[in-house]
């Protein structure tokens, strides 16, 4: 651990390669969790409903089998096509076997991963807690693109993040308290469990799904309650943002369901690194203090 300190240009990276190989697998738990999820149900409901004859799945389906093949010709990719970003240059990102193109979206979220924590290492420098934030930065990742891809946010990945966070600050390896975290998970929960109820009581209509508030209390349990305005007020203006340019290019209307998932995370990183120079800029600018 000395050759950390020692050797400050270590840690990040190190933390950029592995941000780098964990940003391939990123690509298969965005890809493959919502399938597997969708497997699952079936299989629920061919158990719970036989009378309506419901075909199960069939096979094994995870996210370590089958093997990763070509959407096109089925071909099974081979380990030299797998190295991150630079199979994907080599190969002009086209499929070996049949030519058919691979989306640009691969490399770009290895490299994201990349250097998301490149950023998280530089600026943090290195503690346990700093590499835990690696693990954060990765779960934020794919719940973004998976709500993107899908409008879920999977309890696999929100719950999990919950107790981590909690976790963390009971063995006092985060900087959070265990009474900070607590109460940051509780509020993040309830506050956005209150608006979604205000708003159907007085629309009738559900405004956000439950996995909003999981990410909530995640985020919370993670950054304390403290976190929480920066966090909402950051995600509601992301949102803001990005919904008025899709209303713009999709010509949609303003009732038309989209994802927060993705800007509660973005928020929630955000805060992660710079919430507390973004709290005192505030405090200083508009209310002198």
């Amino acid at each position: 651990m000395d050759a950390f300190y020692y050797y400050p240009w270590l840690f990040p990276a190190l933390a950029t390669l592995f941000g780098l190989i964990v940003g391939s697998f990123l690509n298969v738990v965005i890809h493959r969790l919502p399938a597997i999820m969708e497997r699952e149900w079936r299989t629920e409901c061919a158990e719970s409903f036989p009378e309506y004859k419901i075909a199960p799945p069939q096979g094994t389906y995870n996210l370590s089998v089958p093997r990763s093949s070509c959407p096109k010709c089925a071909m099974p990719i081979k380990m030299i096509d797998n190295i991150p970003v630079l199979s994907w240059l080599m190969l002009k990102g086209k499929c070996r076997q049949c030519g058919s193109k691979i989306s640009a979206r691969y490399p770009l979220i290895e490299l994201l991963s990349a250097g998301l924590c490149f950023l998280v290492a530089e600026q943090m420098g290195f503690s346990y807690f700093a590499v835990a934030l690696l693990f954060y930065t990765f779960t934020l990742i794919a719940v973004t693109f998976i709500d993107l891809d899908t409008m879920l946010l999977p309890d696999q990945l929100t719950l999990p993040l919950t107790w981590a966070g909690i976790a963390l600050a009971l063995l006092h390896i985060s900087p959070v308290s265990l009474q900070d975290s607590i109460i940051g998970a509780m509020a993040g929960y309830l506050s956005l469990w209150s608006v979604y109820w205000l708003f159907k009581i007085v629309t009738g209509k559900e405004g956000m799904g439950y996995g909003d508030f999981k990410l909530l209390a995640a985020l919370g349990a993670w950054l304390g309650w403290q976190h929480l305005p920066i966090i909402i007020l950051l995600s509601s203006l992301v949102g803001l943002v990005f919904g008025l340019v899709q209303l713009k290019l999709k010509r949609q209307g303003i009732d038309k369901a989209f994802p927060f998932g993705p800007y509660l995370a973005i928020a929630g990183w955000v805060s992660m690194l710079w919430g507390e120079d973004i709290l005192t800029w505030y405090l200083s600018h508009y209310l002198g203090i």
